[in-house]
């Protein structure tokens, strides 16, 4: 069983900058891909980077440029660092992390991007 915490949500203006974090519990995080989704009003959920247990990452075109996923295997942690963010950027962020047939996610933090 894998717990995974998000924080670092809030309110942004438009061409700001927050950095989310996920904090996962268990000693075999490193072996689970991890991921960022988000999901804003109406819409479907969607994925928005990955990162693989071995550090390969991609992001989805809409933020490519903008937002960066990375990890930290010895803090059990994986950020999304978001820049320039616009309004369309706001949504609930969630966390996910799959290995094999293990998925599981954390309860998200909002983003709202508004001047």
């Amino acid at each position: 069983q894998v717990q995974l915490v998000e924080s670092g949500g809030g309110l942004v203006q438009p061409g700001g900058s927050l950095r989310l974090s996920c904090v996962g519990s268990g000693s075999i995080f490193s072996w689970y891909a991890m991921n960022w989704y988000r999901q804003a009003p109406g819409k479907q959920r969607e994925l928005v980077a990955a990162i693989t247990s071995g550090g390969s990452t991609n992001h989805a075109d809409s933020v490519k440029g903008r937002f960066t996923i990375s990890r930290d295997n010895a803090k059990n942690t994986v950020y999304l660092q978001m820049n320039y963010l616009k309004p369309e950027d706001t949504a609930v962020y969630y966390c996910n992390a799959k290995w094999r047939n293990y998925d599981y996610w954390g309860q998200g933090t909002q983003v709202t991007v508004s001047s």
